[in-house]
């Protein structure tokens, strides 16, 4: 699970052009909105297309607790292993 976490920390600086942030500065379980890492909800449409196409996952907004799948690194990395397909 930990090369997954770094994999999505790589992804979110990578696919939202965080220029001034390394993996390292993404704590696991901090909050990715917000008071946390900053994101807002451009931001998570960015990051939920950027999923699909790396993960094969499908994402429909009205998931049930798809805000709290996302609100952390260690919350997305167990969404993305429960649903991706490749």
């Amino acid at each position: 699970m930990q090369a997954l976490e770094t994999e999505l920390k790589n992804l979110i600086i990578e696919s939202l052009g965080l220029e001034d942030v390394t993996p390292e500065d993404i704590d696991t379980h901090d909050a990715l909105f917000g008071d946390g890492l900053g994101l807002d909800s451009v931001d998570a449409l960015e990051l939920g297309l950027s999923l699909q196409k790396k993960y094969g996952i499908a994402i429909d907004p009205d998931t049930k607790d798809l805000r709290q799948h996302f609100s952390s690194v260690a919350h997305l990395a167990a969404f993305v292993t429960s649903n991706r397909r490749n």
